[in-house]
C-alpha cells in the first residue's frame, strides 16, 4: 500500500483511506491531544488558531482553523469553526464521533452538513492503516461537502499529519 489516500463515495457515505509510516499509538495520539492537532490539522496555508479537546465520549473538539496564506486570495484571513462531539473512543482502535460546522461559540451551523465519522486504526507491521467513514444525512449533503473541496482539505491535511509523525519520530 502507498501512503496516498484513497477515496471512495458509496451512497451518504465518503470512505478514505491511508497508511501512515508511524506505530497506531502514535497515529491514535495524533487525533487525541491538542498539543499534535495543532500541528498538523487543517489544508496547507491555514493554521489552528483555537483547538480545545476534551477528549471522552460526550467531550467537544472545538476549534478554528484561520488561513495564514497570503497566495489563497480571498481565502486569505478567513476563519473556519468546528466542532466534533466524541461518542465512542477504543483506544488506540477507534473513535467515533459527529462532526460540525459551527461559530466561535461552538454553536452548530444548521445550515451546513453534518456527518458521523468513524475512524479505525489498523496496526500494519509498525505502520498504521487508518479508514474514515465520514456518514451524511444523505447523498446530497456528501456532495454539497465535496464540491467544496473537501477531498482536496483532507489530502492536504492527512500529508500535514504524515510530515507531523515523521518529524516526532
Amino acid at each position: 500500500m502507498s501512503n496516498k489516500m484513497t477515496t471512495k463515495v458509496e451512497g451518504q457515505e465518503l470512505i478514505l483511506e491511508r497508511v501512515f509510516d508511524a506505530p497506531r499509538d502514535l497515529v491514535f495520539q495524533a487525533f487525541s491531544e491538542a498539543d499534535h492537532l495543532k500541528n498538523w490539522w487543517g489544508p496547507r496555508g491555514w493554521t489552528l488558531t483555537v483547538c480545545n479537546v476534551d477528549f471522552r465520549p460526550g467531550g467537544v473538539w472545538h476549534y478554528c482553523m484561520k488561513c495564514i496564506d497570503q497566495n489563497q486570495g480571498d481565502f486569505y484571513g478567513f476563519e473556519s469553526w468546528g466542532k466534533a462531539v466524541y461518542q465512542e473512543i477504543v483506544s488506540p482502535e477507534k473513535i467515533v464521533y459527529i462532526d460540525y460546522f459551527s461559530d466561535a461559540q461552538g454553536n452548530e451551523n444548521p445550515e451546513m452538513p453534518s456527518s458521523q465519522i468513524t475512524m479505525t486504526f489498523e496496526e500494519l507491521d509498525g505502520k498504521t492503516k487508518l479508514v474514515s467513514r465520514a456518514r451524511f444525512a444523505s447523498a446530497e449533503a456528501l456532495k454539497n461537502v465535496m464540491d467544496m473541496g473537501m477531498e482536496q482539505g483532507i489530502t492536504e491535511t492527512w500529508d500535514r499529519l504524515a510530515e507531523h509523525l515523521q518529524s516526532i519520530q
